[in-house]
């Protein structure tokens, strides 16, 4: 299990986020949404500093990180943050 943010998504994330280096980024469950694990679960992000990370990955000067106790949703599995410039989206993949 593990977390990988793409150079690209980092720098998009940066960008949209106005995000600085030494800024943390939380990747968090939340309700609704079109998640592709757990039918009526997805992931948000949000700008705040880690309380007990369980799984981070430093890009371009930003951690991002999954919180330990939100590990669940992604059952063992890695999670692959990755942007698409032709539809200039970011996509969260779980595999």
């Amino acid at each position: 299990m593990e977390l990988i943010v793409e150079q690209p998504a980092a720098q998009w994330y940066k960008s949209q986020m106005e995000l600085d280096e030494g800024d943390s980024l939380r990747i968090y469950v939340r309700l609704g949404g079109c998640g592709s694990v757990h039918p009526g679960l997805s992931l948000g992000v949000i700008k705040e500093e880690p309380r007990k990370a369980g799984l981070s990955h430093k890009v371009d000067g930003v951690n991002f990180y999954i919180e330990e106790d939100q590990l669940w949703y992604l059952e063992n599995k890695s999670l692959t943050i990755s942007f698409q410039e032709q539809y200039e989206e970011i996509v969260m993949s779980v595999s």
